[in-house]
């Protein structure tokens, strides 16, 4: 059964310290991301959750602090804070970064959780396709506007959350926005390959900075993110079941999240990819350095970065 999940031990991690450090976690008010913030919360460090929804994500938050409890009050102890940040708008983007490097000294560790999941085609605010649009431009201006904060925080880390489904994916540079054909699957996919492609690039970029960048595969996770995906009114009671059996918990799924964000065993690793606290092998596609450098100059041109 748990090989089946390929599910790590929750607290296989450790109580690693998180205490002075800040975190950034996007996506936090539900599923991988909240039991993030859970953990990472429960490690003492300052978690900053950001989120498109600011009643849910402030709900979330009462919640999680309820079930790590209040701790005392001093600097170094755990802190969760909640923050606007809608990535289907790089105005959203723009104001989030703007305010967390207005009040936040420092930046330890920025986690790359959001995404969405396979929904029909819809456009984000400045017209991109949803799935490329949130799982890989938006994380990748947030990511640039706090890089100076990451450098200047040194050692520090970033998290990318891919998928395992990335390897059903193609970097198609003529049909970025899927404007000529759209396949909701095909396009996460796509989605989750700019993720890695990304994550390696910036890697490169980072060398000798002290800023590591790493992805992962949380594998099966049972959360929200398969909201648009139809299943068979008839056949809803067995998927329950097989989910219930066989998928990873949120926080099972987050453990490589946590791992990446908080071991001292990945201290200077960078440009890696990882599944269940562990360094995995990637498909050459997803190890190319002139696409990932070419969709690196795109993606800029796209986000603004660059005109």
């Amino acid at each position: 059964w748990r090989w089946l999940r390929g599910a790590a031990r929750p607290g296989a991690i450790g109580e690693a310290s998180m205490r002075g450090k800040t975190v950034i976690i996007t996506g936090a008010n539900s599923g991988l991301g909240r039991a993030a913030a859970a953990e990472l919360l429960r490690m003492q460090a300052r978690v900053i959750m950001g989120c498109r929804d600011r009643a849910r994500a402030e709900r979330a938050a009462r919640e999680i602090r309820a079930e790590v409890g209040e701790r005392a009050e001093g600097e170094d102890s755990g802190e969760l804070v909640v923050r606007e940040l809608d990535l289907a708008s790089l105005r959203s983007v723009r104001a989030f970064c703007h305010r967390v490097l207005q009040e936040e000294p420092r930046l330890d560790v920025l986690i790359n959780n959001a995404g969405v999941f396979q929904c029909p085609y819809m456009k984000t605010e400045d017209g991109f396709e949803m799935q490329f649009g949130v799982n890989h431009l938006g994380h990748f201006l947030l990511t640039n506007l706090l890089l100076g904060l990451l450098k200047n925080s040194a050692p520090s880390r970033i998290v990318v959350v891919s998928s395992k489904l990335y390897k059903y994916g193609e970097i198609n540079f003529e049909d970025l926005n899927s404007e000529i054909s759209y396949n909701k699957s095909f396009c996460y996919s796509r989605s989750k390959l700019a993720n890695i492609l990304f994550a390696r690039e910036l890697a490169r970029r980072l060398e000798g900075t002290g800023v590591t960048v790493n992805s992962l595969h949380p594998g099966i996770v049972r959360t929200n993110l398969g909201r648009y995906v139809n299943i068979p009114l008839l056949a809803k009671p067995l998927f329950n079941l097989v989910s219930w059996a066989f998928f990873k918990t949120p926080l099972e799924g987050a453990q490589t999240s946590i791992y990446l964000a908080s071991s001292p065993d990945v201290e200077g690793v960078s440009g890696k990819y990882f599944g269940d606290c562990k360094e995995e092998e990637l498909l050459p596609k997803a190890m190319d350095d002139l696409v990932a450098r070419k969709l690196w100059d795109i993606s800029e041109v796209m986000v603004g970065l660059l005109k």
